[in-house]
């Protein structure tokens, strides 16, 4: 560790242009339930580091528990620390633009409601989205109405995207992201401390309205109420769809999450597309030669700004140096013939950038994301017959267990490696054992106490979150996701919504079921065929009429209330209406708290 924990100007920054704060600092849902703590998290982060903390991300915490309502220049403020991401609102000729509207509909309310108190009851007159992560869309019924006309402004593909993520692996990923925030663990010294890009996410009301207008391309300008922007899409990087733009009038740079204070991810633990390092990296010179020498303050849709040019052209150099170091260097080892493993465990990073405190992997981590650059150019097979076609968790547990010579003494030979310290080893030996026998009390009681010991020392707080959630679980019921992304349905395209159908079926139920439908949409004027064929709902729009065992004629919002339950008595249907129900049959749901530490 050679950043220096006596500087102090990121304390100064995160506090600068404070101009109010939440009183309480909680932010609650009309029934009175908390769905954000701002006050939890500054409670919890006061005195000095606790001996079950990392010291560097007993600091980081520190920084991202500091919320409220800033001014980051004239005319341009920031929700912070009121949820996961920031909320920036940008004043207008006769409203206000709204950039990023937190994950809930609860916080971004009440964000809004605090720019109001201090600034004047100002209209949201546009929204923007940066990228197509829920904590950047989520909360946006919480700033505009659904049925609003006011421009909603995202990157090119940004609904393909966010549907992708939040949909169609919607299930695994929001229960992965239990662990991933650890929002299910206590805030405190023993508990979670945020995400490190955050302080953690709220688990409010989540919805989605489909962008109106697209930014397609590098040097794109738009003039929104009166505030001129220049954009720079930046697909590939922190997200599939993503964009960075400067406001020439107020000498502004907005980075999206495309340059935080921290190592951010190449894949998240929660799960992600693998995203391109050397694009990344890419992008950010490109930013620093389009806008930077131009701008006199640089902010993000996490943590706090960067004020001063020289400041912010250094800030951004190291970021890009950061990624493009990550990804140059594991290409050339793995030319050499090191495997992601091999090349993660001894990956020395530049003296400079290990100085500077926005290079640490508060959320990312040198760690995974060198085994993620791995992954993307050469997939999840280290080219070791030995490693092609391995048990899985549970067959593999039990075989350990027997050439160890039993539960037993595996459980004793993970005792040993932990008090040597070794818990990296241990915990795997523990993890088989529980696998092999889950009600063996000393197999659990040995992983929950290494992954325990994991957490406390990890300076990633997404790590040491999904250590602590991983050892709550090992003897104890699994966390359900508590945000949902059915909120979003309204914005999904047919094609989407029918995509989403299909990945719930039951193949092999479905394999000698046949059944076809055809479906017009009369408030858009399209027609969609779908087919039940060996198991796969194929579904596609057409111009035929080939013959179907049913004809649908409805609406897109009867499509959705439908698949809600709400029956077929408003829908005009011709032909067998048990096509219907043989597919609907034929579906399973996800499961919200499937098991991950435990069989």
């Amino acid at each position: 560790m050679s950043a220096d924990f006596a500087d102090r100007t990121d304390f100064d920054n995160a506090n600068r242009g404070l101009v109010a704060v939440l009183e309480p600092a909680q932010v609650r849902a009309d029934d009175g339930r908390v769905v954000y703590d701002a006050e939890g998290f500054a409670a919890a982060t006061t005195g000095d580091c606790p001996d079950t903390v990392n010291p560097s991300l007993w600091r980081q915490a520190q920084l991202t528990a500091i919320h409220g309502l800033f001014e980051v220049t004239a005319g341009i403020y920031q929700i912070r620390g009121y949820d996961l991401s920031n909320m920036t609102l940008v004043e207008g000729e006769t409203g206000v633009v709204v950039i990023d509207p937190l994950v809930s509909a609860e916080c971004a309310a009440a964000g809004l409601a605090l720019y109001r108190a201090h600034r004047g009851d100002r209209p949201v007159t546009a929204v923007i989205y940066t990228h197509s992560h829920i904590d950047h869309f989520g909360g946006v019924l919480g700033v505009v109405d659904a049925d609003t006309t006011v421009p909603i402004v995202a990157p090119e593909h940004f609904l393909e995207h966010a549907v992708s993520e939040n949909v169609y692996a919607g299930g695994a990923m929001l229960r992965r992201g239990m662990f991933h925030t650890g929002i299910v663990l206590p805030v405190g010294a023993t508990g979670t401390l945020g995400a490190g890009l955050g302080p953690s996410t709220s688990n409010g009301t989540v919805g989605l309205l489909a962008p109106t207008l697209d930014i397609t391309h590098t040097g794109q300008e738009e003039t929104l109420d009166g505030v001129r922007m220049v954009f720079q899409v930046t697909p590939g990087t922190e997200a599939p769809s993503e964009m960075n733009f400067f406001f020439p009038d107020h000498r502004a740079l907005c980075l999206a999450e495309n340059a935080t204070h921290n190592l951010h991810n190449l894949l998240t633990l929660r799960g992600a597309e693998v995203r391109d390092a050397r694009n990344w990296s890419r992008y950010l010179t490109e930013s620093i030669e389009m806008f930077a020498y131009d701008s006199d303050v640089a902010f993000a849709s996490h943590h706090w700004p960067t004020w001063g040019t020289d400041e912010l052209i250094g800030y951004l150099t190291e970021q890009r140096d950061l990624y493009a170091y990550l990804h140059d260097q594991t290409l050339r080892r793995l030319n050499q013939g090191q495997v992601g493993t091999e090349i993660a465990e001894d990956f020395p990073m530049p003296p400079a950038l290990d100085a500077a405190w926005h290079t640490h992997g508060y959320y990312g981590s040198v760690s995974h994301n060198v085994k993620a650059i791995y992954q993307r150019y050469l997939g999840w097979y280290d080219g070791n017959p030995a490693h092609l076609w391995q048990h899985p968790p549970e067959a593999a547990g039990a075989r350990y267990v027997r050439a160890i010579g039993g539960i037993d003494a595996a459980v004793a030979r993970a005792r040993e490696f932990a008090d040597e310290g070794d818990l990296r080893f241990a915990a795997e030996l523990a993890s088989h054992a529980v696998f092999a026998e889950p009600n063996h009390a000393g197999a659990k009681e040995v992983l929950t106490d290494v992954l325990t010991r994991l957490g406390y020392g990890s300076e990633c707080a997404t790590w040491r979150n999904n250590f602590l959630v991983g050892a709550s679980e090992v003897d104890g019921p699994p966390h359900p996701a508590e945000v949902s992304a059915a909120g979003m349905a309204t914005a999904l395209t047919i094609t989407q919504i029918f995509d989403s159908i299909a990945i719930r079926i039951d193949g092999p139920r479905a394999w000698d079921v046949s059944a076809t439908i055809r479906w017009h949409f009369t408030d858009v004027d399209e027609t969609y065929r779908i087919e039940l064929s060996n198991g796969v709902l194929i579904h596609y729009p057409t111009k035929r009429s080939d013959p179907a065992d049913l004809v649908v004629k409805l609406t897109k919002p009867q499509l959705l209330g439908l698949l809600a339950g709400s029956g077929t008595d408003t829908i005009t249907m011709d032909g067998d209406a048990t096509a219907i129900t043989r597919i609907v049959e034929l579906t399973d749901a996800p499961d919200p708290a499937f098991t991950i530490v435990t069989p």
